[in-house]
């Protein structure tokens, strides 16, 4: 089966050509630089900016697959979470697609994409496997109970853990994307240098990363200014503080619910701290932990056709009233 998959649903306009589950082409058109001056993303130039490159990104991604639209076996499209008007770009893309080389196609939950990364680098995930999805606008922690069958049993009240790091990183001057240069920054620090607690320690399996957030910017607005030490001991500190907090909502989820296997999906996976972090919890609670490569952790179109692969191959196919849904559920 060759799919193509799309994925317009932040600032990353990304297509993908996934052939029997293997990676045939992966093309993501990054907008970092376009937002990078305003410290954020900003929905209205994302969505234009994802009209200007889809098409190219698109023929990219056929021609690095070595196939061709009559080669095609179907199109699957994040439908959301998401900007919603990020995400009416890529589905008015594929229903336009889809009519006119008469194909199939289906609607993907960005979640679930994220979710299929491991699939892709691991293959059928062992029932159940206990997940932690981290991005900068999504922290969930789901059990995936069988194939396309999820059950949510935790998730950010407040800011994402993602989302944390982001703000931080803006305030110490690190730039946007925020997250990957706190992790670089962070490996020269010390992670007890500057106090911060662990939040959110009560019972449960939600999370809150709002007042970490506050009380990192606090910690920064109170030091010298510009100490170069001091940022990395404040990166590292903080990356140290939500890691433990994410970590600890995973082993006690793990205590709960017995999984067979640890898995980590979304941007905030390639973070180098809690890759390692999670491994070792991993070991002490002797599970295996499967962590996706990088490339597959951000924001990309091959986990999407991934999932949207498997969904076609079941009989489920959208409707020409698919819409985008900014707040699309997972379960």
């Amino acid at each position: 089966m060759r799919v193509l998959g799309l994925e317009t649903s932040c600032d990353e306009t990304a297509a993908a050509v996934v052939i029997d589950g293997r990676v045939a082409s992966n093309v993501v058109a990054s907008q970092a630089a376009l937002h990078e001056r305003y410290g954020g993303v900003v929905p209205e130039l994302a969505s234009r900016r994802h009209v200007e490159r889809l098409v190219p990104v698109l023929r990219l991604a056929l021609e690095q697959a070595g196939t061709h639209w009559h080669h095609l076996d179907g199109i699957a499209v994040t439908a959301g979470p998401g900007l919603v008007g990020a995400l009416a770009v890529g589905v008015a893309a594929a229903k336009a697609l889809a009519a006119a080389r008469d194909l199939p196609f289906v609607g993907v939950n960005h979640l679930e994409g994220h979710l299929f990364a491991n699939v892709l680098a691991f293959g059928a995930l062992p029932a159940p496997t206990l997940t932690l999805i981290v991005s900068g606008a999504h922290t969930d922690l789901v059990l995936v109970e069988a194939l396309h069958r999820y059950r949510v049993l935790g998730r950010a009240r407040d800011d994402a853990a993602g989302e944390a790091f982001d703000k931080v990183a803006r305030a110490m001057g690190l730039g946007y994307p925020g997250g990957p240069a706190l992790d670089r920054l962070g490996q020269a620090g010390n992670p007890r240098a500057v106090p911060l607690p662990v939040p959110l320690q009560g019972p449960g399996l939600d999370f809150s990363f709002s007042g970490i957030k506050t009380a990192a910017l606090r910690a920064l607005a109170a030091a010298p200014a510009r100490d170069p030490q001091f940022l990395a001991d404040l990166a590292a500190s903080l990356q140290r503080a939500v890691v433990e907090a994410l970590v600890r909502r995973v082993a006690r989820a793990a205590r709960q619910h017995r999984p067979r296997a640890l898995a980590l999906a979304g941007g905030v996976a390639a973070n180098s701290v809690l890759r390692r972090r999670l491994q070792e919890e991993g070991a002490r609670l002797r599970l295996p932990v499967l962590i996706p490569p990088p490339d597959l952790c951000t924001d990309n179109a091959a986990m999407i056709a991934a999932a949207g692969a498997s969904r076609l191959a079941r009989g489920e196919r959208a409707g020409w009233d698919l819409g985008a849904a900014a707040d699309l559920p997972l379960a």
